[in-house]
């Protein structure tokens, strides 16, 4: 059985499972603080299966607000010194670079991001290239992969929790709104779908 070309089954495109964590729902005002990111890729039994995994926290950009009310739901301190940050523009080159390295690889056109409620990550991603001055970010600036959208086709649930739990993934709530920890748990559940779909469906055992 030959493996399975990732750009074929996507059309040229390459899943990244992206998660974000911001002080606040303004993708040009808040800061955004945390943000994971994780291939995907075919293994030997041709199974979407997790690969690299990158996970950056984030310092808030100049002028950036920092709502309260959103650093106390992550409970996150912005300033505390273990967590590590790095500048938006270090974090997201050294993504672009990990992921521009990957689509070469797999000889894709483009990466495409994956989220649940995509939409929001995709922008706060796009807000924070524009503000760092960089070109040519890897990410199609329209498209997107979305398992919320994914789980209410396919488990009649839209709340990723709940789509887990449809799904048989293990979900620890405590640990839940931490982007690496919720970039996983989407990755799990996305690979799951197109498992799922893809031993139902002729034309996509094919491709």
């Amino acid at each position: 059985m030959s493996r399975r070309k990732i750009a074929h089954r996507f059309r040229g495109f390459l899943p990244v499972v992206i998660d974000v964590e911001t002080a606040g729902f303004n993708c040009q005002t808040d800061a955004l603080l945390e943000l994971a990111a994780i291939e995907v890729d075919y293994d030997e039994n041709n199974r979407l299966v997790t690969t690299n995994t990158h996970h950056y926290h984030i310092e808030p950009f100049p002028g950036a607000n920092l709502e309260p009310s959103a650093l106390s739901f992550l409970g996150v301190d912005p300033g505390h010194p273990f967590r590590f940050a790095v500048a938006e523009k270090d974090a997201l080159g050294d993504l672009f670079d990990h992921i521009n390295i990957a689509i070469k690889t797999h000889h894709c056109q483009r990466a495409i991001l994956v989220g649940h409620n995509a939409f929001f990550d995709l922008t706060f991603l796009q807000a924070a290239t524009e503000r760092c001055g960089l070109k040519n970010s890897p990410f199609h600036r329209f498209t997107t992969l979305d398992t919320a959208s994914l789980g209410a086709l396919i488990y009649g649930q839209t709340v990723l929790a709940r789509a887990l739990k449809a799904a048989h993934i293990p979900f620890d709530s405590k640990q839940a709104h931490s982007a690496l920890y919720d970039t996983e748990a989407t990755a799990q559940l996305f690979c799951k779908i197109v498992n799922a779909w893809d031993e139902i469906s002729p034309r996509t055992q094919n491709l």
